[in-house]
């Protein structure tokens, strides 16, 4: 079977509001799609693995952040150039921040990021949270909760991943009605929920893009009707868990 090497990077210390719950939905839909995940736990002082497909990122607190962002920026050299080269990321709340330009704290303290998105963020006292639909003219609408006092803004040329559909979401500020930041294949979001599981549409970009890169193309060759018939099965329980979400108050 076609192997797809998926990197859950620091679970250890970035990893809160079920974010570990992406690494788990994109090893699902791998093997019913007929392939064969393997995935590496990376922290801090671990090495990469010999392939490298797709990058998933959680959300930390501030002292989460201090704990990786000295590997980060070791790493940062090989992490700029698999985005350049279209590895596709997804990195979620604390991990978007430092995949940005920098974070300064609401204690004024300023952490550096490494620059693959063009966002810098802002730490503010009041906290954005709540459950958030935002829309994407690729992915349609995006469901998931946020919960952040750090506001990002993205640079002029910078891409967000969908604008704020619900009239009291925050998004990335609270004031420009978008949230996340794109780049190459590289999403960065504050969506926790987690993410994925909601959003299959997401998963799936994440997935054809990483079969894409070290395959050449996305097929499904290898499915059994079986797996075909539990990834119809689980798309229709997902419907329904979007619709029950997307009507909940913040």
């Amino acid at each position: 079977m076609r192997t797809i090497d998926v990197v859950s990077l620091y679970p250890k210390d970035m990893n809160i509001y079920g974010d570990s719950g992406n690494v788990l939905t994109v090893r699902r839909r791998l093997e019913l799609y007929g392939y064969a995940p393997r995935v590496h736990m990376v922290d801090q002082d671990d090495p990469w693995p010999e392939h490298v497909d797709v990058i998933l990122g959680g959300g930390g607190q501030d002292a989460g952040q201090r704990k990786v962002i000295d590997d980060l920026h070791e790493r940062a050299d090989d992490l700029r150039a698999m985005a350049a080269d279209g590895v596709p990321m997804l990195m979620i709340c604390g991990m978007y921040q430092l995949f940005g330009e920098y974070f300064k704290t609401i204690d004024g303290d300023r952490m550096e990021g490494i620059g693959v998105l063009g966002a810098y963020t802002i730490g503010k006292p009041q906290r954005l949270i709540g459950n958030l639909v935002e829309h994407s003219d690729e992915f349609g609408d995006i469901i998931g909760y946020e919960n952040h006092s750090g506001q990002t803004f993205l640079r002029e040329d910078a891409e967000p991943l969908g604008y704020v559909k619900s009239l009291d979401g925050a998004g990335n500020n609270g004031s420009d009605d978008t949230e996340g930041a794109r780049a190459h294949n590289v999403i960065g979001t504050y969506m926790h929920g987690s993410l994925l599981p909601k959003n299959p549409a997401v998963a799936d970009f994440l997935i054809r893009r990483a079969v894409e890169r070290r395959y050449g193309a996305f097929d499904t060759d290898e499915q059994t009707p079986e797996q075909r018939q539990t990834l119809e099965h689980l798309d229709r329980v997902i419907r329904s868990a979007r619709h029950v979400a997307a009507s909940r108050p913040r």
